[in-house]
C-alpha cells in the first residue's frame, strides 16, 4: 500500500517561496511505474486541481499553465521523497496541497498527462499566501 505524507506548507507574502516534501512509503521512486506522481491543490470552493507530475522512473515532468516557470518538480531517490518548489507566490496560489500517486500519464518525454486524477492521496498541506 502506496502512503504519502506532506510537509513544509505555511505562510508566505505574495512573491515568496515554500517547498513541499513528500515522504513516500510503500513504493520505490526509481523502480518501474505504469504511472506518474504529482501535486493536486484545492482550494475553499474549488474544484482539486492538478499542477505538477512527475514520471519518476524515466524522468520527465509537466505542469498546469497557473505554475509553469514558478514551480518545479522534483525527486530524491536515496531519500524516497518527491518535492514541490514554488516561487513567486500568488495569493491566488493559496491552498491545500496533497501530493498524489497513480497518475495516467504517457511516461516518456516530454511528459502528458492524461487525466489529472490519482489512485493515492496524502493528507495535505496547507499554503497561505498572503498580499
Amino acid at each position: 500500500q502506496v502512503q504519502l505524507v506532506e510537509s513544509g506548507g505555511g505562510s508566505v507574502q505574495a512573491g515568496g517561496s515554500l517547498r513541499l516534501s513528500c515522504a513516500v512509503s510503500g513504493y520505490t521512486l526509481s523502480t518501474y511505474s505504469g504511472f506518474c506522481m504529482g501535486w493536486f491543490r484545492q482550494a475553499p470552493g474549488k474544484q482539486r486541481e492538478g499542477v505538477a507530475a512527475i514520471y519518476t522512473y524515466g524522468g520527465g515532468t509537466n505542469y498546469a499553465d497557473s505554475v509553469k516557470g514558478r514551480y518545479t518538480i522534483s525527486q530524491d531517490n536515496a531519500k524516497n521523497m518527491v518535492y514541490l518548489q514554488m516561487n513567486s507566490l500568488k495569493p491566488e496560489d493559496a491552498a491545500m496541497y496533497y501530493c498524489a500517486a497513480g497518475i495516467p500519464c504517457n511516461r516518456r518525454v516530454p511528459l502528458a498527462v492524461y487525466q489529472w486524477s490519482a489512485n493515492y492521496w496524502g493528507q495535505g498541506t496547507q499554503v497561505t499566501v498572503s498580499s
